[in-house]
């Protein structure tokens, strides 16, 4: 199955349950802020490894405690899929237990 570009009423109901993410200059885009630059760095090896497993890779910005993702998919010219979601989806729940640790 081809991956086609969403609809923008389709990018608005997926955003809708990813508070924190949003769409800049056709970029799914979050930023986090950690307890410790240790602990944003061991979300970049995670999130890394994810990439991996999907196939699918974001621009990943390490700083002193943050972290920054800026995705969509460069197959279909750059504007935002569902494979952009699934990996937003991913690192939210990566975030999650590295804010517990």
């Amino acid at each position: 199955m081809a991956v086609e570009p969403l609809t923008e009423r389709e990018i608005e109901d997926r955003l809708s349950g990813l508070p924190g993410w949003r769409v800049a200059e056709d970029r799914l885009t979050r930023s986090y802020r950690l307890a410790s630059h240790t602990v944003a760095a061991a979300l970049v090896a995670d999130v890394a490894r994810v990439q991996d497993e999907l196939d699918h890779h974001s621009d990943l910005t390490l700083g002193y405690r943050t972290v920054a993702l800026s995705v969509n998919t460069h197959s279909v010219g750059g504007r935002i899929t569902e494979l952009d979601f699934a990996l937003a989806r991913r690192v939210e729940e990566l975030a999650a237990g590295h804010a517990a640790s």
